[in-house]
């Protein structure tokens, strides 16, 4: 398994990595040409370009000299601008004022719209912010307090030694007690003694509901003063309007002597079942987040360092000495330090074995059940499990550059990120609270000074509904309007989106599948057309030379050395498997890559190139001589590669891969789930036929030797409704007809870096495992798992989301449109109101975790 590998804004400096900002780059292609550049100097092991954050980490061989000043001078040859990164930072925030998961979400979008801000995380359940900034910006702290009390919220630096979410869940339990302990009282003595008339009983319902109002009821009324401060208004506001309408009449009447009944036991109700909704609102929230959580818990705090190790190179003898190990904290290790990993250890950083066998669960991070193999020269994640061997590994990455911190950074970026659908919430909600307010002025004036004609439209209304028992005489207007106060829930509309889509990113990751953002999940939700790459996407893109061809009419030289020489240097997949035929090496001149195409160079006087017939055909190769070769292997589903010197044909390459085993039946879940299925490939159209009538894939559907600057041309037409160019294509979409293509969602699935541009343009990116950096930069959805088979999940899980998200939000709009007109005319008290209020917020999350057992 290969995992996101960009690098984030805050990742260290080390003696052995250094960080470049890099400007110019403005596609996928732009990162490759940076990362070549860089990879070409001397003394640099690896070079990871992000296009997302316009960086680029560059690993130096231990005991290299490390020369800045050459990458920068290398990535501006290149035709891009660079410089040297400075350090950035991270920032934590105590955050009050947050009572529900929609003022999480108004607090993150306030930090995130602060300058130079990457991106942050905001738990309610903790009351804590955690801001990541961009490299190039200082953190600004003054500006986060701004934008968080501008948004109605208070905030203050963290104490990251001290466990304040400890403290607020204690707080949130001495509401509780306190409030239920006074409700509870107050009902047996109204509804069980019979007390409620009794003048002693009233002034002690009076300062039992006080301590209520002051205690537990604090926190709204401290969010609604400051909601008032910056001029807005939220569900705070209508608690504390509601509660206060109830227990401000009371008091007025209790101490006016005017006599009746009064609502004491009602407004200390109100805030506590209020309050336990919020309650059970955080901890099923909780739920919703468990694979973050997981994830989170992942690594150890600690790792078995070996002392005087910390520059053991790949391939030394380890026997020459005995090594001393200490236990140190896992922020205290250094890249190319050497850690010890004992039988049933999580591995505590990114690493590569240096000695030991062993086999490591990697479940926790793709899905896999199966363990992996690990032997020296292989590559250890952070957070998964050494299962039954001692294994000594190098650091290669450490805290926010490890492939864990990435995938939790992509978790957290898709739980808080926001679906389009949502806008429409959005702007209910902006207008909710003064329209209730508007709406409960009116009614409780309607009630107070004309209750003859609202007591009969109540009764006229009620063989249609129920018999109920409206509040009468002074009191009407006020409990009324508390009532509608009370019911409204704004709150319901705010986490209808927010809610599935956190449930949803949590589902993906726990089956090894990281999705963007939220408007990802939107565009896969509404996918027609799934496009797959075949090489490393159908098939396993570890490809083996089958057979080989000579000509013997050529004596220039022996073709396969020739061969092996003019690829060793090439990445992609089916160079790699020709150079591994031969070790001998070939002295060649002006070697170049030609993406999508092959290699070239010279070897005096020829020009030799090996690659794909198609080129070797328009630079003029005789091919006639291999025909048979190229026929026999095509129909074996095989990858004829030429090799040539000038025009002569020296030898061709039958390069086979290995179809993925649940390939066929991912293809069919897709189909089944009324998707039409693409297969496009630079190979030739017989190998193409082969794999796609292996997996089910229609012949009419098989694009063959399309180049990837095609691939991407031949979405946007498929986009469009067009032909594409490519005669199996064209007839497949005249078939449907120009207007049902006119709505065509294309998702493209593909593995390398030829894929880009086409992951690019279509309408959803699908990067499966073993990717390219480049590829998963400019894929919406990345898949962890080497099956396809996530394919289908993925996508069945985005339309299940989208579904939960208008469950949602039907439900939200359906609760207000019948609470607010009810408890308009009487037919539901304040106590049902704010019970009603709290079931709301669970029915919408409670929804949203089904999306956690959702199975295909």
């Amino acid at each position: 398994m290969q995992t996101p590998q960009t690098i984030k804004a805050d990742a260290r400096q080390s003696a052995n990595t250094t960080e470049l900002l890099v400007g110019g780059m403005t596609c996928a292609n732009c990162a490759r040409h940076v990362a070549d550049a860089i990879q070409g100097l001397p003394g640099v092991r690896s070079a990871m370009v992000s296009l997302e954050n316009k960086k680029a980490a560059v690993r130096w061989n231990p005991g290299a000299v490390v020369n800045v000043p050459a990458v920068i001078a290398a990535v501006k040859n290149a035709g891009f601008e660079a410089k040297e990164a400075p350090a950035s930072s991270t920032t934590e925030l105590l955050v009050s004022g947050m009572t529900c998961q929609n003022c999480v979400r108004h607090v993150t979008e306030a930090i995130q719209g602060v300058r130079g801000v990457l991106r942050a995380s905001v738990s309610l359940e903790a009351g804590r912010a955690t801001v990541h900034w961009n490299a190039t910006a200082p953190a600004n702290t003054v500006a986060l307090l701004s934008a968080i009390a501008a948004a109605g919220y208070e905030a203050k630096p963290a104490d990251a030694a001290h466990d304040h979410g400890e403290h607020r869940r204690s707080r949130w339990q001495w509401n509780l007690i306190v409030g239920a302990v006074v409700t509870v009282t107050l009902m047996i003595g109204e509804w069980v003694l019979g007390l409620a008339m009794k003048p002693w009983f009233q002034w002690l319902s009076f300062a039992l509901a006080g301590v209520v109002q002051l205690f537990a009821g604090a926190q709204f009324y401290r969010g609604a003063w400051n909601q008032l401060k910056v001029g807005s208004s939220n569900m705070d506001t209508l608690v504390a309007l509601g509660s206060t309408t109830a227990f401000g009449y009371s008091a007025w009447a209790l101490l006016a002597g005017i006599g009746g009944h009064l609502y004491f036991m009602e407004a200390a109700a109100i805030i506590t079942l209020i309050s336990t909704g919020h309650w059970l609102e955080a901890r099923v929230s909780d739920k919703a987040s468990g694979a973050l959580k997981s994830l989170l818990n992942l690594a150890p705090q600690t790792a078995r360092k070996i002392i005087g190790r910390a520059d053991l190179p790949v391939g030394q003898d380890t026997q020459q000495r005995v090594p001393t190990e200490q236990d140190i904290p896992v922020s205290d290790l250094k890249i190319d330090d050497a850690v010890a990993l004992r039988p049933g250890d999580r591995v505590p950083v990114d690493g590569m074995v240096v000695e030991g066998d062993s086999t490591i669960d990697e479940s926790m991070l793709t899905g896999e059940s199966a363990p992996v193999e690990k032997r020296r020269g292989s590559a250890l994640f952070a957070g998964t499990v050494n299962s039954n061997g001692r294994l000594v590994i190098r650091v290669t990455a450490t805290g926010e550059t490890t492939a864990l911190a990435h995938i939790i950074a992509a978790v957290q970026r898709a739980q808080t990120s926001r679906a389009d659908i949502q806008r429409l919430g959005d702007r209910v909600s902006s207008v909710f609270v003064p329209v209730v307010v508007g709406i409960a002025i009116a009614a409780g004036l309607w009630w107070g000074l004309t209750p003859e004609s609202a007591g009969k439209i109540h009764d006229s209304l009620a063989r249609f509904f129920w018999h109920a028992h409206p509040p009468i005489g002074a009191a009407a207007g006020f409990i009324i309007a508390a009532a509608i106060l009370i019911v409204a829930c704004p709150c319901a509309m705010g986490l209808a989106t927010p809610a599935a889509i956190m449930a949803s990113a949590n589902a993906a990751a726990r089956r090894g599948i990281l999705i963007r953002d939220g408007v990802a999940l939107e565009k896969a939700g509404k996918i027609t057309t799934v496009i797959f790459d075949k090489t490393g996407t159908i098939t396993e893109g570890k490809p083996g030379v089958a057979q080989v061809w000579e000509n013997t009419q050529s004596a220039i030289c022996n073709p396969r050395f020739l061969a092996a020489s003019l690829v060793r240097d090439s990445k992609h997949p089916v160079s790699q498997a020709i150079a591994r035929i031969s070790d001998e090496k070939i002295e060649l001149a002006d070697w170049r890559e030609i993406r999508g195409s092959g290699v070239e160079a010279k070897l005096p006087p020829a020009i030799v190139r090996l690659g794909s017939l198609r080129w070797l055909k328009e630079t003029g190769v005789a091919l006639a001589v291999g025909e048979k070769f190229v026929a026999e292997g095509s129909k074996q589903g095989a990858t004829i590669v030429g090799l040539a010197a000038d025009k002569t044909l020296l030898g061709l390459f039958a390069v086979r891969d290995t179809v993925k085993p649940n390939a066929a039946r991912a293809i069919e879940q897709l189909q089944r789930q009324g998707l039409q299925v693409f297969l496009v490939t630079g190979d030739n159209s017989q190998t193409a036929a082969s794999i796609a009538k292996q997996v089910g894939i229609a012949a009419e559907n098989v694009f063959a030797e399309v180049r990837p600057e095609q691939k991407a041309e031949f979405v946007k037409k498929l986009q469009a409704g067009s032909g594409t160019g490519v005669s199996p294509v064209r007839s497949a979409v005249e078939t449907h007809g120009q207007d049902a293509r006119a709505t065509t969602r294309v998702a493209f699935v593909g593995d390398g870096i030829n894929d880009a541009p086409a992951l690019t343009q279509a309408d959803l990116g699908i990067a499966v495992s073993r990717a390219s950096d480049v590829a998963r930069e400019a894929a919406d959805i990345i898949l962890l798992k080497s099956e396809i088979e996530a394919v289908p999940e993925a996508l069945g899980l985005a339309r299940a989301t989208m579904r939960t998200i208008k469950q949602n939000l039907f439900w939200a709009f359906f609760y207000n449109a019948l609470g607010v007109p009810l408890a308009s005319l009487g037919f539901i008290s304040p106590i049902f109101c704010a019970a009603a209020m709290g079931v709301s917020d669970l029915i919408v999350i409670g929804n949203a975790l089904r999306l956690l057992r959702w199975k295909i």
